[in-house]
């Protein structure tokens, strides 16, 4: 049996920190690390209980079984994990219990479905069974994802809408600005020439501000697939795209793809909602969906146009290639994110993710946390390919 090690976080038992002088104690922590592999060592009542909530998931004779009774079965043990772990161990449990006992069948009920801990990853796997859930479980599926999702705009929202407004209110000038629009030292630069000396001021017969909000100086085109490999992308575009459409500087349009297209532009209002549009899983047509985008696109030098998808193309590769370059081609800035998720290193198909790069497509794997600078550096079109190599990422070459 292994413990997961991905957290740094100790296990909530009454076991002292600094233990290596403690023997009795030692051999405690050895018995919940081998399981029962070191039965001849004994526990007491508590950590009897932590040891069965561990073997039910890591032991190594119940990889195939261990949770799959009843349902009280699993609500106890997704109880007692609760009870003697962390939070973050509780997600890591939860996503391998998923994985590799089959339990996605309980998320089918509300009973269960309320006592999980609530991440993106189980926000991932509710929107893969979005379909096959009864009307009582999405219902409380709703409230889960909802409790996430708020959550994560409130830690992405205000970077995206400051790096926004702040490089596109710079982007355009403005020459009959408001009084708290001016640019004061382009305006100052502009009237150097007007300075009167005996006064020891200038005259700003020209005034230069910043444009204003109101005026839609870029059009944003997210282009989302949502194979079962992009879920959690599909996440964190999702919950973007809803906050780039409270950007009055920016028209913004969204659209998912697997092999039919769906536009889910008329849903930004609620990321939750545009959540819910998706399907996750299925097949892939790239080209398809590149097609239905370029209808959108009326103003093409205005136009930032990113689709976050791995590039295994299912339908027509060679003419997904040349509708790229099309795009490209039409002064439109092109951008691919093969991943938009905290793990940063994703699995892409290379031949086209380097013809893609070729063409002057930048294309990298971004975490969320940079996607507000991403774009930033897109809407004053800076080069995005020295942009993600000073932020260490890796682009397609």
């Amino acid at each position: 049996m292994t413990i997961p090690t991905n957290s740094q976080e100790p296990l909530h038992t009454d076991l002292p920190t600094e233990v290596h002088e403690n023997p009795v104690i030692m051999n405690k922590r050895w018995r919940l690390m081998l399981g029962s592999d070191a039965s001849n060592i004994s526990l007491d009542e508590k950590d009897i209980a932590l040891d069965q909530s561990l073997e039910a998931l890591y032991g190594v004779k119940n990889q195939q079984g261990g949770l799959q009774g009843s349902a009280p079965r699993v609500s106890k043990w997704l109880g007692d994990i609760r009870k003697y772990f962390p939070s973050s161990i509780v997600q890591v449990m939860q996503k391998d219990a998923l994985e590799r006992l089959g339990l996605k069948q309980m998320l089918l009920e509300p009973e269960m479905l309320r006592t999980v801990e609530a991440n993106i990853h189980l926000v991932s796997t509710l929107l893969s069974l979005n379909r096959v859930m009864p009307a009582k479980t999405k219902e409380t599926a709703r409230i889960v994802v909802r409790k996430v999702v708020d959550e994560l705009e409130k830690k992405l929202a205000n970077p995206l809408r400051q790096a926004i407004n702040g490089s596109l209110n710079r982007a355009a000038n403005n020459y009959r600005p408001r009084h708290n629009e001016i640019n004061w030292l382009k305006t100052i630069r502009a009237n150097l020439k007007h300075y009167q000396a005996d006064y020891q001021t200038i005259i700003p017969e020209q005034r230069i501000g910043f444009a204003r909000k109101s005026q839609s100086l870029k059009d944003i085109v997210l282009c989302i697939d949502q194979s079962g490999s992009m879920a959690p992308s599909v996440v964190y575009a999702s919950i973007f795209a809803a906050v780039l459409a409270t950007i009055r500087a920016v028209t913004t349009q969204v659209v998912v793809f697997d092999t039919e297209v769906i536009d889910l532009t008329h849903l930004l209002y609620d990321p939750v909602d545009v959540l819910f549009g998706t399907q996750l899983g299925g097949g892939t047509d790239i080209d398809k969906a590149l097609a239905y985008c370029q209808t959108l696109i009326t103003r093409p030098n205005d136009t930032i146009f990113v689709i976050i998808s791995d590039l295994y193309e299912g339908g027509n590769a060679k003419q997904m290639l040349a509708r790229a370059k099309t795009i490209v081609d039409s002064g439109v800035q092109m951008v691919c994110l093969l991943a938009l998720d905290d793990q940063g290193a994703p699995s892409y198909d290379r031949r086209h993710a380097a013809y893609f790069s070729s063409i002057g497509i930048p294309t990298f794997a971004c975490t969320p946390d940079l996607f507000p600078d991403l774009m930033a550096s897109a809407l004053k079109k800076q080069d995005l390919a020295a942009w993600a190599a000073d932020e260490d990422i890796t682009v397609i070459n």
